[in-house]
């Protein structure tokens, strides 16, 4: 993606990205693969913002795919150098599946909530428990006549089995399934305060087109509040970050 979007034919500018780890399909079973939220918007070296070339997407879906296999199996391996992978693996289109921009924070926030705080199964998908066996609902999506549809289906599995599905769901302890790329890069925090100072700047003028309610105290930039839409966020001060204690593992 940053590579793609660094191209003067698509964006020619740095994007930001938030990736996150999911491991399990619908019925439990081992399925990595990663969710990507990415800002429709690039930041030039010069500090201008440029969108995308494209009508649909920020960068050509299809050339996504072969890049990331390449990398992957690259790091692959780097990292199991006495590993022989099969020549098949090259010879299958990797999937890699993009939709448009969510529009809104509460969106977002919800979308994200899905994969970050969700575990890899509920209990209201739990029919019962009893005799050593457990019972599940679970999703079973298929293609039909180049449509995708979805029914409810029901599993059994002795409850040792059950247990080790759900458990090869957590991650190890200190794992960080939430990463940050680009602009949103912990290595770029200096730049990303900077854009984000300049975009709250960016307040439009009210109906009145009183610009001076738009500027708080000693000429802080202000943002009108969301909720009543009348009145307006005035920075006063920014806490500093502190140490907090980690907690003993992420959730499953």
């Amino acid at each position: 993606m940053l590579k793609l979007a660094a191209d003067q034919k698509y964006v020619g500018a740095a994007i930001g990205m938030l990736a996150v780890l999911h491991t399990w399909s619908n019925a439990q079973s081992y399925h990595p693969h990663g969710h990507f939220l990415v800002p429709g918007i690039g930041v030039t070296p010069d500090g201008k913002y440029r969108l995308s070339h494209g009508k649909k997407f920020l960068v050509p879906v299809k050339a996504l795919s072969p890049i990331f296999r390449a990398r992957f199996m690259a790091m692959a391996r780097k990292a199991l150098p006495e590993v022989e992978f099969p020549t098949e693996v090259w010879q299958k289109d990797w999937v890699v599946y993009a939709k448009p921009a969510i529009q809104g924070s509460d969106k977002v926030l919800r979308y994200l909530a899905r994969y970050v705080h969700r575990i890899a199964i509920t209990n209201n998908r739990i029919l019962s428990c009893e005799k050593g066996e457990v019972a599940f609902r679970y999703k079973q999506r298929r293609k039909v006549k180049k449509t995708w549809q979805s029914r409810w289906r029901t599993m059994t599995l002795p409850a040792e089995q059950f247990m080790a599905r759900f458990l090869q769901h957590v991650p190890p302890r200190g794992f960080h399934k939430v990463r940050y790329y680009g602009l949103w890069s912990p290595a770029n925090r200096k730049l990303l305060k900077q854009i984000q100072l300049q975009l709250s700047s960016q307040v439009k003028i009210n109906a009145a087109g009183d610009e001076s309610n738009d500027i708080g105290h000693a000429g802080c930039p202000t943002a009108r509040c969301r909720f009543c839409k009348q009145g307006f966020m005035i920075v006063i001060g920014i806490i500093p970050r502190g140490g907090r204690h980690y907690p003993a593992r992420s959730p499953p």
